[in-house]
């Protein structure tokens, strides 16, 4: 059988044994269903590129024709080392239950990441966005619609959570009183963070009008629990009737919300806890923006810059 090509896989192989407890294992260590989802992937990429090939069998050279055909495709970096990451983290799997001897995915060298700032919001373009809830029209949806999303951005741009956290959140999770919220991240990791006051009433409004008393925070018309794609249509279209880039997207708030906070002269390790960072590197990236930013006020105002 000839080997497959990335830009021509048709077929769905079953997964096998391994792949299954390997799934499985993941679960019993609180992955979420996009991690799950995105490994599954991964490993059915990989087996379709080299379907004569058993992970037994397959070796570092494989791979490296594995990582050459992702490349060739256009595939992005960031996706390429994501996939590579999945299959590290199995084979490892592999070699802690004896199944294979050695991890021959950890020789290669995988493409860097291109160095990009993340991109954000200006405070007047954040209150232009918050304010759309109330001036788009809502067809064929109940009034608290437009509420139900107020509370969605301020809360957002309150926070700087994750859309994932975003959506799970339940009722519970908010402290009105103690004027904070109950986040799961990552792994499951659980973080406090503050809200401000303005999300607060913004989630009570919406509440009220919605009847949401018990069960997840944010619903939908069906009265289920709101989806993240739900959540990036909605702002699609307040980006749109606010005339801003539509290619903005929930997860710019975030990149927003640390960088307003670090502006206004918040200290890395406080940002860093409040994102639900596990590494304090990743953090760092937001201070490249500003730094960047007084390099640019430094050279438009200084006389000798």
């Amino acid at each position: 059988m000839k080997r497959a090509t990335i830009a021509k896989q048709k077929q769905t192989l079953p997964k096998d044994r391994r792949e299954s407890e390997f799934l499985e294992h993941l679960l019993v260590e609180n992955a979420s269903q996009h991690t799950l989802r995105a490994y599954e992937r991964a490993l059915q990429s990989f087996r379709t590129f080299q379907p004569d090939k058993t992970w037994r069998t397959a070796t570092a050279d494989d791979f490296r024709d594995f990582l050459f055909d992702l490349t060739k495709a256009g595939k992005a970096r960031t996706s390429i080392r994501a996939t590579f990451a999945a299959l590290r983290s199995f084979y490892d799997f592999l070699v802690l239950h004896g199944h294979v001897e050695t991890n021959c995915v950890k020789t290669l060298q995988l493409p860097k990441l291109e160095k990009s700032l993340p991109s954000f919001l200006t405070i007047a373009q954040v209150e232009t966005l918050l304010g759309q809830p109330a001036k788009v029209p809502i067809e064929k949806a109940p009034e608290w619609i437009r509420l139900r999303d107020t509370a969605i951005f301020e809360l957002f741009y309150s926070t700087g959570m994750r859309i994932a956290e975003l959506v799970n959140l339940d009722v519970k999770d908010v402290d009105t009183i103690d004027e904070s919220a109950r986040v799961f991240g990552k792994g499951g990791k659980e973080r406090i963070v503050p809200v401000g006051r303005p999300a607060l009433e913004a989630i009570s409004h919406y509440r009220s009008a919605a009847k949401v008393f018990t069960g997840p925070l944010f619903i939908n018309k069906s009265r289920e629990r709101i989806g993240t794609r739900s959540v990036w249509l909605a702002m699609k279209k307040y980006l749109v009737s606010a005339g801003l880039p539509v290619n903005l997207s929930p997860h710019k708030l975030r990149h927003t919300f640390a960088t307003h906070i670090l502006d206004a002269g918040a200290d890395l390790r406080s940002v860093q806890s409040l994102l639900g960072h596990a590494s304090l590197s990743t953090t760092q990236m937001y201070t490249h923006v500003t730094t960047e930013r007084l390099k640019r006020a430094y050279r438009s105002a200084h006389p000798r810059a």
